[in-house]
C-alpha cells in the first residue's frame, strides 16, 4: 500500500485539477484563451399606454427560462412606479403599478440573454391526454376525418404533428379549409393546429418568441406549435413542420394570450428591440456562475481587488517556474545553484526584460564573486562574510542604477529588482564551488542557473499559461501533481545520455 501511495496521490490531483477545470469552461464557460468576447444580445420590450383615469396596472408576460437561452441580467425601467414579477402558470410576469399617472406612459423591460447548449427549465410532466373539442357539424366530421388520414401517414406523435402542419401549409383540402383560411397569419394556424391535435388527444400549446437578428427594431413576436410526445415539449415550426426552434429563437412567453394586459389604460402599444452585445468571456462566465449559484464562483480569484488581483497574477507562476527548473534539473540535466533562484531571477526579468536583466545579473554576480574572493583573504565567520557580501550586492546595486540614470539606461533602473538575498547567496554558493571543484564547475553551474531562468522567464511571459493559472487556479493541483511525478524519477537526464553516449556504441547523439 505504501508504493501505491504516491501514484494515487498523483492520480487524485490530477483527477480534481481536470474535473474542475472542464467543469468551468463546458458548464460555466470560462475561456481557455485569453481576451476573448463572447457574443450575447440585450432585448428590449417598450410599452406605452395611456391612462384614463385612476390607479393604473400595467401586466407584461417576460422571459422565464427561454429554451436554449438563459438570462444573464434584467433591468426594468419604470419612474414612479411599483415593481413585483412573479409566475403565472407557465409564464413569468411583471407588474407595475401607479396611483394617478398622467399624459401617455412608457415604461421600459430589458434582459441580456446568452445561448447555453442544455436548457435550464426543469424537465415539465406529461399533462396527459387532451380533452377531445366539441364540434358541431361539419366541423366535427372534417376535423375526424383529417385526424385519421394524418395518423395513416405518421408513426408518433412529432410525426403526426409534423405531417399535419405541412398539410396546412401546403394546398389545404376541403376538410382543412374549414379550419384554414388563405392567407391567415401564424397565431390563426397555431389555433387550427392546436384544436385538430387535440382530437387525435395530442396536448400542445402555443408559444411566441423573437427571432434575434442584429439591431432590429420593432420586431414583432412570433408564434410557433409545442407538441408533447410524452418525455418533453417538441417545438414545431407552423409554416412547414420543421421540429426544433431556429437558430436565435428567443422563446418569450406560453400561451394564447397577449403579452400585456391594461386596468385602466387605454391604446397600449407593446415593441421589441433587439442588439447583439460583445462582453468579456471572463465576465460572462461570472454572470453565469451567479446566476448557476456554483459555489466554484465564490473561490475565483476575479472577486478579488484589483490589486490583489495583479499581485497574483504574478505569484502563481511561481510554482509553474519551479516546476520547470525540477523538470530542468532532473530530465534535462541542467546544474543550477539551487531551486528558487533561477525562479525569482526569472520573475525578476519580468521587469528588467530578457536582455537588460541577463547584463545586470552578469555584471553584479561577476563584480560581487571578485569582492567574495577578496573577503575570503579576511578570514572572516560565515555569518559576518554572508552579511557583507549582502552590502556588496545592495552598493552594487545602487551603484549600476547610478551609473545607468547618468548614462540614459533606463533599464539598470530595474536592478533594484533583483532579490539582493538570492544574489549573495549566489556569490556565495559560486565561490564555495570555484574553490572547491575548480572554475570550470563553478561557471557550469552559473551559466546553468541562467539558462533555467531564461527558460523559466520565457514560459511565466507567455500570456495563454498566465490567462490558464489565474482564471483556473485549481490547475496548480496539476502543476503539484507533475512535481510529485518528476519526484520519482531517476532515469538518466538527457545530458547524461549525450556525455555518455561512447559507452552505448554510437558516435552520435
Amino acid at each position: 500500500m505504501k508504493r501505491l501511495h504516491l501514484p494515487l496521490l498523483i492520480l487524485a490531483l490530477a483527477a480534481i485539477s481536470l474535473g474542475i477545470f472542464q467543469h468551468k469552461v463546458r458548464n460555466l464557460g470560462f475561456p481557455v484563451l485569453p481576451a476573448q468576447i463572447t457574443d450575447n444580445w440585450i432585448v428590449e420590450a417598450r410599452v406605452a399606454f395611456e391612462p384614463t383615469g385612476g390607479a393604473v396596472t400595467a401586466r407584461m408576460l417576460i422571459p422565464h427560462q427561454p429554451p436554449g437561452f438563459a438570462l444573464l441580467d434584467e433591468h426594468f425601467v419604470s419612474r414612479d412606479y411599483g415593481l413585483t414579477t412573479g409566475m403565472t402558470g407557465d409564464n413569468r410576469e411583471a407588474i407595475w403599478t401607479t396611483r394617478s399617472p398622467r399624459g401617455r406612459q412608457v415604461v421600459y423591460y430589458r434582459t441580456t440573454v446568452y445561448e447555453i447548449t442544455r436548457s435550464l427549465r426543469p424537465s415539465e410532466e406529461y399533462p396527459g391526454p387532451a380533452d377531445i373539442p366539441q364540434l358541431e357539424e361539419p366541423y366535427a366530421s372534417a376535423a375526424s376525418a383529417i385526424v385519421e388520414r394524418v395518423r395513416e401517414r405518421s408513426a408518433d406523435i412529432t410525426s403526426f404533428a409534423t405531417v399535419l402542419v405541412r398539410d396546412m401549409a401546403h394546398a389545404p383540402d376541403e376538410n382543412l379549409a374549414l379550419f384554414v383560411t388563405r392567407g391567415g397569419d401564424e397565431r390563426e394556424r397555431v389555433r387550427a393546429a392546436i384544436q385538430l391535435l387535440a382530437g387525435a388527444r395530442i396536448p400542445a400549446r402555443m408559444t411566441h418568441g423573437l427571432h434575434l437578428t442584429e439591431r432590429a427594431r420593432d420586431l414583432q413576436p412570433r408564434a410557433w406549435l409545442e407538441v408533447h410526445n410524452t418525455r418533453e415539449w417538441v417545438p414545431i415550426n407552423p409554416a412547414d413542420g420543421s421540429v426544433g426552434y431556429p437558430a436565435n429563437f428567443l422563446v418569450w412567453w406560453y400561451g394564447d394570450q397577449d403579452p400585456l394586459e391594461l386596468s385602466r389604460a387605454r391604446n397600449a402599444q407593446v415593441s421589441f428591440a433587439v442588439t447583439r452585445n460583445f462582453q468579456s468571456a471572463v465576465d460572462a462566465a461570472q454572470q453565469r456562475a451567479l446566476l448557476l449559484d456554483s459555489r466554484i464562483a465564490d473561490f475565483s480569484l476575479l472577486g478579488l481587488p484589483i490589486q490583489t488581483q495583479n499581485m497574483y497574477r504574478v505569484l502563481l507562476m511561481v510554482p509553474v517556474g519551479a516546476m520547470i527548473i525540477v523538470l530542468l534539473r532532473n530530465v534535462v540535466g541542467f546544474q543550477t545553484f539551487g531551486t528558487f533562484m533561477p525562479v525569482l531571477i526569472a520573475l525578476s526579468f519580468r521587469e528588467t526584460e530578457l536582455l537588460g536583466g541577463v547584463i545586470l545579473f552578469t555584471l553584479i554576480v561577476s563584480l560581487g564573486l571578485a569582492i567574495r574572493f577578496y573577503l575570503e583573504h579576511l578570514k572572516l565567520l560565515l555569518v559576518p562574510r554572508l552579511a557583507a557580501v549582502v552590502i556588496v550586492v545592495v552598493m552594487l546595486m545602487l551603484m549600476l542604477s547610478i551609473v545607468s540614470h547618468h548614462l540614459g539606461i533606463e533599464h539598470g533602473l530595474a536592478v533594484a529588482l533583483f532579490p539582493m538575498v538570492i544574489l549573495a547567496m549566489t556569490i556565495e554558493r559560486m565561490s564555495i564551488v570555484w574553490e572547491e571543484h575548480g572554475a570550470a564547475d563553478a561557471i557550469r553551474q552559473g551559466v546553468g542557473s541562467m539558462g533555467a531562468a531564461i527558460v523559466g522567464y520565457l514560459l511565466m511571459i507567455n500570456p495563454y499559461l498566465e490567462h490558464l493559472i489565474f482564471v483556473f487556479p485549481e490547475l496548480l493541483l496539476l502543476v503539484l501533481a507533475v512535481t510529485l511525478l518528476l519526484g520519482r524519477y531517476t532515469g538518466y537526464r538527457l545530458s547524461e545520455l549525450i556525455r555518455f553516449r561512447a559507452l552505448s556504441g554510437r558516435s552520435g547523439p
